[in-house]
Order: structure tokens, then sequence, then C-alpha cells
């Protein structure tokens, strides 16, 4: 993989002492949040609550799925401040987007998602790659990514996104807030030139409406998720074309949008207790 999760990475998560069922004391590892503000040029943006990795790649990736980086833009900096907990992003263009910001919007993202009201502008006119999925790869990656080391088998309270090519996982990012991963990946993306048409994103988040619209700003025709949908991000997929499955657990899943591109090239195995249902 390019990026996987360290779950060893300093002040990530940190002991605490409770107590179990029985009163007796136990110590768990639980996960570190704290605030981020990102700024574009001299223009604070947001603050988003995340667990502190990869800030340049959160603000760079929040952004530009909020539009608010181009795709030519030429970025001449990022610069973290740890102290702060400032990230701010400087670009070639002058950027002044008070206007927009004024119609701030909050989500039903974890972590009091935040988006800015007009992300639904462009989608008309999106077409999206339609490229087919084997389901050999969904159940590699299912595999490999839940075996995976993380923070959240390490702490729980965490969300996991992950950029793949067939049946490789590339970019693994986790954060409290599911956008917030998203974001990382999004903004590794546009950090890296990576061709974003033959990618499938898998996420453990819901797929909701701005989960969808993201992944299809993002370029990605593909959004895999072991959680549930909603209504509205079933709409959207299917009104743009996206592949959109969910409830992907083992070799079970529902796909709701692009069964067209589905190829079942493998016969699902299932578990002793699967096939006695």
């Amino acid at each position: 993989m390019l990026i996987a999760p360290d779950p060893e990475r300093a002040g990530l998560t940190r002991k605490v002492v409770g107590f179990d069922q029985d009163g007796l004391p136990v110590e768990i590892d639980v996960v570190e949040e704290r605030p981020l503000t990102i700024y574009l040029n001299s223009q604070e943006i947001v603050t988003a609550m995340t667990i502190g990795d990869y800030p340049d790649y959160l603000a760079l990736g929040f952004l530009r799925n909020q539009g608010m980086l181009n795709a030519d833009d030429v970025v001449t900096g990022v610069d973290y401040d740890e102290d702060l907990k400032v990230v701010v992003v400087r670009t070639e263009r002058k950027t002044d987007y008070e206007e927009k910001m004024r119609k701030k919007t909050r989500t039903s993202g974890c972590a009091v998602g935040t988006v800015f009201g007009d992300m639904m502008e462009g989608l008309e006119a999106l077409e999206l790659p339609k490229v087919e999925v084997r389901t050999s790869w969904l159940y590699a990656l299912a595999d490999s990514i839940n075996r995976m080391p993380s923070l959240y088998l390490t702490a729980g309270a965490i969300h996991g996104t992950v950029l793949c090519y067939q049946d490789k996982p590339l970019v693994y990012m986790e954060d409290v807030g599911r956008h917030n991963a998203v974001d990382k990946v999004a903004g590794w993306m546009f950090s890296t030139g990576a061709d974003p048409s033959d990618k499938i994103m898998y996420t453990t988040g819901r797929l909701t409406s701005e989960m969808v619209i993201k992944c299809a700003q993002m370029g990605i025709p593909t959004l895999v998720s072991r959680s549930g949908f909603t209504a509205w991000g079933v709409e959207i997929a299917q009104s743009i074309g996206l592949t959109l499955i969910g409830r992907m657990r083992g070799q079970r899943f529902t796909c709701l949008s692009g069964e067209e591109r589905l190829i079942r090239d493998v016969k699902p195995v299932m578990r002793n207790k699967e096939a006695s249902q």
C-alpha cells in the first residue's frame, strides 16, 4: 500500500482506565480528537474535529471537495502549525469565498460535518466512466481491509476510507468523521495527480447524499461500504451513473445503482451459519 493505517503512531490514542461490567479495572486505548482550522490564503474556512494525522491532505481534500480548489489551481504552499492547530493552503489564484460561506450547512456527517450549500451544482453535467467491477475484487478488498491493522481495530470510534484499484487497497485513511477520511484521500489524489477513473472507494461510513456527491466529484465511479444507504444517496447515484454497493459483509452485499456494471466472476462462499439461514 502507498499509505496504510499506523495505529502505533504517537498522539493518535491515549490510555484510559475504566471499569468493566464486573467492576474490575480495565485499561483501553481511546482515540484522540483535536480541532484543525483550515485557511485558504488569508480566509478562515472551517474548523474540523480530527485525529490530527495528514493535516495537509485533509485541508487540500476538504477545499477540493467543497469546490474551493480548482483542478488546475497551483498550490504554492501548505503550512501546518501544530501548536495553533492551523493549516494554511496558499494558491497562485486569489480566492474569496465569503458569499459561498454564507451558505454553510450542517450535515449528517460524524464530528459535526459541514458543507457549503452549492455542492449539488454541476452534478447534472457530470459524466462518470462506465467501469466494470468484478465481485472477486470486492470480496478480496473486504477481506484484506477488514483484517488490516488499524485504529478501528485498536480503539474503535473511527471511520476509514480506502482508495482501491481493482482488488488492491492503495491509500487507507482514518478519522473520527467519515467525511474527514474521504477528504484526506481527496487531498492525496489532488497532490499526486492520481487518475480516479479506474478506482474504487471503500468506506466504513453510511452511503449518504454527501458521500455519493464527494465520490462523484472526485471522479471515482464506484463507491462501496460495509454500512447502509440513504434514499437521497441512492437517487443521486442512480442519476449520475455511480456504482453504489452497501452492506458489504464478507461475500454478501447489496447493489442499488450500477448493477449492469457488476461482473459476477466468482460464486460467493457462504459460511455454515449463512448457508443454514
